[in-house]
């Protein structure tokens, strides 16, 4: 008998061991051979990509990319602009998963930016959550 409404959901592309999702990040001597295992890791790679490209640099996609190293750095940094930022580019290039909450900080010395993103993956309902720490001063 089957389970009817179960929560647990898997991707197909997880159940087969033997293959790679795609690429992991940080490109290091580990991961440049190893790759991602599951599509939950592979989307968590997406995200960082996607967060940290900037407009114009991928080929054939000229829209792609955030472009968060360079919106941190101008004179007055508008956090909600950023977040919608993130928010439109999430919504058109990664539709997988589900924002929950995009909080921006900074530290006190005004020179450093956290960026974190909590969300869910849809089809299993799963949180997950990436931060990114900027230091503005070089």
């Amino acid at each position: 008998m089957p389970i009817l409404n179960s929560a647990r959901r898997i991707n197909p592309l997880d159940l087969n061991k033997n293959i790679r999702i795609g690429v992991a990040f940080p490109l290091d001597d580990k991961n440049m051979f190893t790759g991602t295992k599951t599509v939950k890791e592979q989307i968590k790679a997406n995200l960082l990509n996607l967060l940290l490209t900037y407009p114009g640099e991928r080929i054939n996609l000229p829209n792609y990319g955030a472009g968060i190293k360079h919106l941190i750095f101008e004179q007055n940094i508008d956090l909600e602009t950023l977040k919608i930022k993130i928010q439109s580019q999430i919504d058109i290039f990664i539709p997988d998963i589900n924002i929950q909450n995009i909080s921006t900080n900074t530290l006190k010395d005004k020179h450093t930016l956290i960026i974190t993103i909590t969300y869910n993956y849809i089809l299993d309902n799963s949180t997950q959550s990436l931060q990114l720490n900027f230091n503005t001063f070089n």
